[in-house]
């Protein structure tokens, strides 16, 4: 399936910007997320990208970040963690 999105997206792009060629080096790739502990790594690195960027001073100041959710400050019905333990 993200190989057709990804062919049809590059399709399109490539024809608006009148260019040709890849936009992405390399194959989709995925991970298994295995532990709560991985999880967590996982949303850590996600949620300071934007404060690595400059773009916002905290995570949480991030309007579209999940941190609120995550630290149990905000209830969203989007977000849930579900442990495999």
């Amino acid at each position: 399936m993200m190989q057709a999105v990804g062919r049809r997206y590059v399709a399109c792009f490539n024809t608006r910007y009148r260019r040709t060629g890849t936009l992405w080096e390399g194959r989709f790739k995925s991970a298994l997320v295995d532990s709560d502990r991985y999880a967590l790594a996982c949303y850590r690195y996600i949620e300071l990208n934007p404060v690595r960027a400059g773009m916002v001073g905290t995570p949480g100041d991030y309007p579209w970040s999940s941190h609120h959710a995550n630290t149990g400050r905000q209830l969203d019905d989007d977000v849930t963690f579900v442990s495999h333990i």
